[in-house]
Parts: C-alpha cells; structure tokens; sequence
C-alpha cells in the first residue's frame, strides 16, 4: 500500500477520533487539526477495516446525532431542505468533477480503462437495456438530476417521458439541455417531490435517489412506484445499499447528506417481492462505484485551488473527506451499489437470458 502519514495539532485529537470514528475524523480534518501526507485513502481504508467507523459514540454526541436525525427526517417540508443544501451548492462547482452529461451516480465500467465520460454512457445504456426501452414508450424518472438518464433514453431509445427533482439547480439546468437539444415535445423536468407526481408510464427508474428517502417512508415510495407503473410495466432501481442495518455514518449525516438513509439489501428485495411486484434481477456493481469516485477524486483535486478560491478551505477539506471516505467504504465492501429490475405483475416476453443486456 502507499505510505501515508499522519500528523495531529492537537493532542486530544487522536482521543476523539478513537473514541467518535469518522464522526471525530472528518470534523478534526475539516478544522485543520490533521495534516495528511501521503494517500489519504490508504488511511480511511485502515480505518474502516480495523472497525473505526463502528464506535461506541459517547451520551452526549449520541443525543446530538439522534436530534439531528428527528429534525432532517424525510416529510415533504424537509426532503427539498435536505436535497437543496447538497445538490444547490452550484452547478459551476459540480461542473468542476463530473462528466460532461453532469451524472451524480455510479458509473458502469465495461472496460476498467473507459474514461468517466464512456463509463456514465455506458451506465445509461446498460439501464435501457435491462428496462428494453422501446420507441415510442413512456418513462418516469424519479430524482431524475441534471437530466442525464431522460437525454439518453429520449436520444437513444425515442421514448417520452418525465423526470423530478427537488434541487432547484437541477432543474434549471436540466430544463435548459433539454431545450439545447430540442426535446422539450417528448421529456421534461418537474420541480417536485415523488410523492405528488401523477399519470401512468410504461416503465420507471430511480437512479441514486432511494438513499433520500428514508425507512420511514420506503411504503410510500413503492405505492408511488404501484401508482406510476402500468401493469406488467418495468421499473430498477439503482442505489447504494448496505448488508446490515444500522444507522448511516453520522459525519456523512450531518455535513453531507441530512435526511440520508442507506437500505439494507434484504429490506429492499422484500419490498420488490410483495404485492404484485416481482423482483426479476439484481446486480452488485460495488467495484463500479469505487472506480467511479476515484475518478471524481482525481478530477476534484485537479480543480482544488479553484474550488479552495470559491468554497473555502473548510468546505474544500470536507468534500475530500467524503469522496475518500466513500470511496473506501466501497473498495472495503461496507457499502454495495446494487440495481434491482423488477415488474408490476407478471409479464410473458422478457428474454430467456441476459444476452440482450451484455451483448454487443
């Protein structure tokens, strides 16, 4: 492994760190208590593997992780809070790291040397496919982001359809691509929460969204799903999930994404096996997903001084924090990115194989 180092101002920081894990990690980072040299990532993998980002949190840090909780819970009136102090930072700065089509979500890499740019289109493309979008079909794109997944399958597959957001960013910017590549007849974006969409699609898809919903409101989000999807009609979802329950990293909770809520895998195949729903497939793209954020690394820290010029050193400090921290609990295997194909009631004429997925 690369040789990292690291160097403590304060002597009572490597106290707190053994005592608060990633919580007492990212703050002392973020407040210019620790000094790096070396792979950053090296360090954060050390730690999740020796079981740091498990700690037994002290009384008064617990209260004050579980005051957080109640009050980003995911209700109507909090979830465009919770989105925007995330997804509003400016699209300038998400500019900055992702790819051209602005994809906030993990990346199909269907050869480990494909640039980030290929490895978004290729996701897109893989996600059609497992739909078997049609011309002429309608599609629902639930937390739908700067619109990348609805261009796609308007260009590619000559569907129809319509995408939400909360992030008012996001929909401007969305609304304005679609309008640059004339689209605006067959798709469109809507500034609104899932839970006040209507109409009937063909097929659905919610791509790096299911995170925000909360446990709480899983019942929800499929009776919207029941709601949207025509009979026989397919839906995936495609989100992060974890192999165990417990409660998502309280640094990541508070500083990055509040209101966030990591599913357990077996929670989410239950929920798509029940009703009239049926589950037909599920893939683990776990390794995607961390080559996606070391791609997003490398291209932050290319733009550092920019960001560091217009954010600050506080906020530039965080993010590094997250996208390594991320990064790592990937490559360790304490987080999975998994996609989850499923029908409303059974349907005849899908493929007998995945040749039609992994094909040419």
């Amino acid at each position: 492994p690369p040789k990292s180092e690291l160097k403590l101002k304060s002597p009572g920081t490597i106290k707190r760190i053994l005592k608060e894990g990633s919580l007492g990690f990212g703050e002392e980072y973020m407040h210019g208590n620790i000094e790096i040299e070396g792979d950053m990532q090296h360090l954060i993998r050390l730690g999740l593997n020796s079981g740091l980002d498990s700690p037994n949190l002290p009384l008064q840090t617990k209260l004050a992780v579980a005051l957080l909780r109640l009050q980003t819970g995911n209700t109507k009136s909090r979830s465009a809070a919770n989105i925007q102090s995330h997804y509003d930072l400016g699209n300038d700065f998400y500019k900055l790291w992702l790819d051209e089509s602005m994809t906030y979500s993990c990346a199909y890499f269907r050869d480990e040397d494909n640039d980030l740019e290929q490895a978004q289109r290729d996701k897109y493309e893989h996600i059609c496919r497992k739909l078997r979008l049609n011309r002429g079909e309608t599609l629902v794109d639930i937390g739908c982001g700067w619109g990348g997944m609805l261009i796609y399958a308007a260009e590619h597959y000559g569907i129809s359809g319509i995408g939400c957001t909360l992030s008012q960013q996001q929909y401007e910017y969305a609304r304005a691509r679609i309008r640059e590549k004339k689209l605006e007849h067959r798709i469109g974006v809507e500034l609104m929460d899932y839970r006040d969409l209507k109409g009937q699609f063909d097929k659905f898809v919610s791509i790096g969204m299911f995170e925000h919903v909360g446990k709480k409101y899983h019942a929800v989000f499929v009776d919207k799903i029941r709601e949207l999807l025509k009979p026989a009609g397919f839906g995936l979802l495609h989100c992060i999930t974890k192999d165990i329950p417990q409660k998502c990293d309280p640094w990541i909770n508070k500083y990055i994404f509040p209101g966030g809520d990591i599913p357990v895998v077996n929670d989410v195949v239950q929920m798509l096996g029940k009703d009239d729903f049926i589950l037909k497939d599920m893939e683990n793209l776990r390794r995607h997903y961390a080559m996606t954020l070391r791609e997003w690394s490398a291209r932050f820290e290319q733009a550092h001084a920019e960001i560091e010029e217009k954010l600050g050193t506080r906020f530039t400090r965080m993010w590094r924090t997250y996208l390594n921290f991320s990064e790592a609990a990937f490559c360790c295997g304490n987080l999975h990115l998994h996609q989850f194909l499923f029908t409303r009631g059974a349907e005849h004429n899908y493929p007998l194989t995945r040749e039609h997925v992994y094909g040419g």
